[in-house]
């Protein structure tokens, strides 16, 4: 059996392209069980999620784990499925579309896209295989996680990195680390809680609310914490919120272990408990809406908030496919780019925020 996989034909005539691969996280084909289960073990088993010693995980993992929570998770991932499928499915697609688009119009030749998932379909080893079929010597790998964390940035690039350890014609590659801070991925933020409060009104208070991790992740080095911390600061200032207008919060806690705090849950029934007539949640941490934020956050956090004795409660969406955060990313991509395309350098300059 051949080592390294195989080589797409090679066509001299036909000039190299530019590539960027929009790595996500990845959802399940389906929601039910039978669907959830090889996700839910795919993504379990990677060692950048869960650092517990294998011997005790995988006991726990198939004998637990995997026994259980599929069906639960099916019934969730059913209450937020789309006619069109999963929804970060549907926004991977658009934001593919969008995005290949606003790069046609910026740049004199053409740059493939493709999207990659790190777990389930389609995977990032297919997304690098259609890259390379369509003669990309030069390959740009734009995580979809504007903070940085090795659970999730980390273990996209190591898929990445998978695949070329079996790859004999390795291209160029460059890799976005993170853009939290970045000025036009802030501007598109603000933008787009600006236009959902135009529409629907201001709320007490803003609630920021980014994807919890082990808080021995923050102890061994991680800097995911801080550079949540940075966006939330940051995206207040551009809202003009004073520090009593808004919280940040970490949510998703899984396990018996101490978390990043402070929980969202333990937020939102305090929020609750103070009989707040009105809270938003937002959910910087996301470039797509999925089951985390239309379920977990839009559904359970509503009835956290309410039973503790809160008014309504909103759930901003994500940045989707927002005109604003496409541009932001054809911005953050191109300045990543330089050198490897002819491209005005006016065009990658990011637009100064509206503070």
């Amino acid at each position: 059996m051949a080592y390294y996989n195989p080589e797409p034909q090679q066509t001299p005539d036909r000039p190299a392209k530019v590539g960027i691969l929009l790595a996500n996280l990845g959802t399940p084909e389906a929601p039910t069980a039978s669907a959830l289960r090889p996700y839910l073990q795919q993504f379990l088993m990677d060692r950048r999620v869960v650092e517990i010693p294998r011997f005790i995980w995988c006991w726990i993992l198939h004998f637990i784990i995997l026994v259980i929570r599929p069906r639960k998770s099916a019934e969730k991932y059913a209450s937020i499925w789309t006619r069109e499928g999963s929804p970060l499915m549907v926004y991977a697609q658009r934001q593919k579309t969008l995005f290949e688009a606003q790069l046609a119009d910026a740049l004199p030749e053409r740059c493939v896209v493709e999207s990659g998932m790190t777990y389930g379909e389609p995977a990032i080893k297919h997304a690098l295989a259609s890259l390379k079929a369509q003669q990309c010597d030069r390959i740009l790998v734009f995580p979809l996680y504007p903070q940085y964390a090795a659970s999730s940035t980390a273990a996209a690039l190591d898929a990445v990195w998978r695949v070329l350890l079996k790859t004999r014609n390795v291209p160029a590659i460059r890799t976005i680390r993170d853009y939290h801070d970045h000025p036009q991925y802030i501007q598109a933020l603000t933008s787009s809680i600006n236009a959902y409060w135009q529409q629907h009104g201001q709320p007490e208070k803003l609630v920021m609310s980014f994807h919890g991790v082990p808080k021995f992740h923050l102890q061994k080095g991680d800097p995911y914490y801080y550079q949540c911390l940075e966006t939330g600061r940051l995206l207040a200032a551009s809202l003009k919120l004073s520090a009593d207008r808004y919280e940040i919060a970490f949510q998703s806690r899984f396990g018996r272990q101490e978390w990043l705090q402070p929980y969202l849950a333990t937020t939102l029934e305090t929020l609750g408990k103070q009989k707040l007539k009105r809270i938003d949640v937002v959910c910087p941490g996301f470039s797509s809406d999925c089951l985390e934020t239309l379920e977990e956050i839009a559904m359970e956090g509503k009835h956290l908030f309410q039973s503790a004795g809160g008014g309504d409660y909103h759930y901003i969406p994500a940045l989707n496919d927002d005109p604003a955060w496409i541009d932001a990313m054809r911005v953050i991509a191109l300045q990543h780019l330089q050198g490897w395309i002819a491209a005005d350098a006016d065009q990658a300059k990011p637009a100064s925020p509206q503070l």
